[in-house]
């Protein structure tokens, strides 16, 4: 019979045992804790407490309550770059449905066919000033690609004013994001794509389906997953455009602010106007906007997904 104090021992030897491994395992989440805190949290809390003052960088924050986010909703540009945020949005669906287009197009098992993959994904890791700068070029007037070519074709009499008409800037800077993204996102539907079986396909095919039909009702549902993945991140990625506006605008964010978004105007409120308490109200506006589209965005899809089965 095993006495007590035995008992007692192993009941202690096997709780320092426990505490040990718990001390461990905080120990290895130690360091991303500091690291999240330190440029997560706190950044955020004092984001939210500037949002509260008047703070110009160079004078110590006032305090005026209420007074940046009551200017906020009365500020046109404001609105401006709200509606030109969501209208960005638009490049999601289009992104997705090329994306998966395209997905389908590589995945076939042809001699040479990784070069073509290659090709499609190297804009997703081309810098973003780069491709701006290029499609300046491309979109340029009077001399640009898009305009030599149409003039010499016959096409237009005059050029086309892409990145200096208020009309068409965000158009424009849209197409080049779409460029931009269609190869990060169809390696994701990529591989999303090689888990679908082929045997269903060849099910369907027997069945009288044509091409489709099988990818409507077997290649769509099958990668749903990564259209969910797909349609939030990019969504985000739209909703916070920037770089693309920025160097395609030279700065300015077009003619008449024709593609001013929340995120320029936030960067010109604090750091062109250094007015950084009202850059913190329109962070503040921006990630609240932001993360309530985005669950939205993920309820809906998830949704569908279990209306689908």
């Amino acid at each position: 019979m095993v006495s007590t104090s035995r008992i007692d021992r192993l009941e202690r030897s096997k709780r320092r045992r426990e505490i040990g491994r718990l001390l461990t395992a905080y120990g290895f989440l130690l360091p991303s804790f500091i690291f999240f805190t330190i440029f997560l949290i706190i950044p955020l809390i004092a984001v939210v407490y500037l949002s509260f003052t008047n703070y110009n960088i160079v004078t110590a924050p006032e305090w005026v309550g209420l007074e940046n986010y009551a200017r906020l909703f009365q500020d046109p540009l404001f609105w401006r770059g709200l509606r030109n945020s969501f209208l960005y949005l638009i490049v999601t669906p289009i992104l997705i449905v090329l994306s998966i287009w395209l997905a389908i197009v590589v995945n076939r098992k042809l001699r040479g066919i990784f070069i073509f993959r290659t090709v499609y994904y190297i804009p997703a890791v081309t810098s973003v000033v780069a491709v701006g700068m290029v499609f300046e070029l491309v979109f340029a007037e009077p001399n640009g690609l898009i305009n030599g070519v149409l003039l010499a074709l016959g096409l237009i009499e005059t050029p086309i004013n892409f990145l200096t008409h208020p009309d068409s800037t965000l158009i424009s800077i849209m197409l080049v994001t779409i460029w931009r993204g269609i190869g990060f996102y169809m390696v994701i539907f990529l591989a999303a794509l090689q888990a679908v079986p082929e045997e269903l396909y060849e099910a369907a095919a027997i069945d009288g389906a044509n091409r489709f039909q099988q990818h409507l009702y077997i290649t769509v549902p099958g990668i749903r997953p990564a259209i969910i993945f797909v349609a939030v991140i990019s969504s985000i990625s739209a909703l916070k455009v920037f770089e693309e506006i920025f160097v395609m605008t030279d700065g300015s964010a077009g003619v008449l602010d024709s593609a001013l978004t929340l995120m320029f105007y936030l960067y010109r409120q604090g750091f062109v106007n250094l007015n950084a308490g009202y850059a913190a109200a329109i962070a503040v506006i921006f990630t609240l906007l932001t993360l309530g589209f985005s669950i939205a965005n993920l309820r809906f899809l998830e949704r569908g997904s279990r209306d689908d089965r």
